[in-house]
């Protein structure tokens, strides 16, 4: 078996010596090619590379969600042919590894390294679905590129508090959920529309559901991790389904606490809820737009504003080793 491991020496917790330990654990076993990546972007064209060239079998990803990112968008730049595309194994690397953990892999990179060559060896595989959102035919957003995500994407509050942490991780700042929860509080300070939603949220044959002031976009769950904590925000979110959706009308204080300590609370049982929130489940298609550009984010990666995005949810999309 030929195989590409991908390692972004940027992220949170991957060191030169757990990268030597993986290197030489897969090339125990398979025939291997390293590469590190050298800018943002890399991953995404290595895999399209390893996509293409026919005889790689397996992508092996060290790093953190945005890597592993990346590397789909690579892997699927022609669209999901699951029999045909090398699979992916991913080994955490950030610092906090939704994609990974949702899957099952241990958080510790040596013991995810053990798991996967265990999977390899007894052929142990999943095809599971990913999200994929594109820019909305007819409105100013329709050139935006198509862009896969695996477990979250954001419309409005979320996707702002991914963008400050970003500007703080420029400015050589580790990435730390004590950082995420100081964001968000500026965010939630700062933000000029938590109380008067601008996105409108419209799917085929139902009523549009109006005056929403967040969005998130759940493709697996839980949601993410505070710590050892999971967090979820969409308890129904499956690989094996379409997509999830949990939106907010309001936002002011009280309900913002309420709806924070429900998330903290949370199990895979029951979610926040309660006469401001709107949970969606198993949808394939649908629609945000605002009436303000928003920001959005896609597995924790900030992309900018948007003010109308069309998300589709696809099964069976991709192969995983677990």
């Amino acid at each position: 078996m030929r195989a590409l491991l991908v390692v972004n020496p940027a992220a949170t917790t991957t060191s030169a010596r757990t990268r030597d330990v993986l290197i030489h654990a897969l090339a125990s076993e398979m025939k291997l090619d390293a590469i590190t990546t050298e800018y943002r972007g890399h991953a995404r064209d290595l895999a399209q590379q390893a996509a293409e060239s026919g005889d790689v079998e397996l992508v092996v990803s060290l790093g953190g969600d945005g890597t592993v990112n990346e590397i789909v968008n690579g892997l699927l730049h022609r669209g999901p042919e699951p029999d045909r595309l090398p699979r992916l194994a991913v080994v955490p690397g950030g610092s906090t590894n939704v994609f990974a953990r949702a899957l099952g892999l241990p958080n510790d990179p040596v013991e995810a390294t053990g798991m996967i060559l265990d999977a390899l060896s007894e052929r142990r595989e999943r095809t599971v679905g990913l999200g994929l959102a594109a820019g909305t035919p007819g409105t100013e957003d329709e050139a935006a590129p198509s862009r896969w995500f695996t477990f979250n994407a954001g419309l409005g509050f979320d996707a702002g508090v991914v963008g400050r942490v970003e500007q703080h991780r420029e400015q050589g700042k580790r990435s730390t959920h004590a950082l995420y929860l100081r964001q968000a509080m500026r965010q939630f300070l700062d933000d000029p529309y938590r109380r008067h939603g601008t996105i409108t949220l419209e799917r085929s044959g139902e009523e549009p559901i109006t005056g929403l002031v967040m969005s998130i976009i759940c493709n697996t769950s839980p949601w993410t991790f505070l710590g050892n904590r999971p967090v979820y925000a969409s308890p129904k979110a499956s690989f094996d389904t379409g997509l999830d959706v949990l939106a907010l009308r309001r936002m002011s204080t009280a309900s913002v606490a309420r709806y924070a300590t429900q998330l903290l609370t949370s199990s895979p049982e029951r979610g926040p809820h309660g006469k401001h929130a709107v949970s969606l489940h198993d949808l394939t298609d649908f629609t945000l737009h605002s009436k303000v550009p928003l920001p959005l984010q896609m597995d924790g990666d900030h992309l900018g504003v948007r003010t109308s995005v069309t998300f589709t949810g696809v099964r069976r999309a991709l192969r995983v080793i677990v």
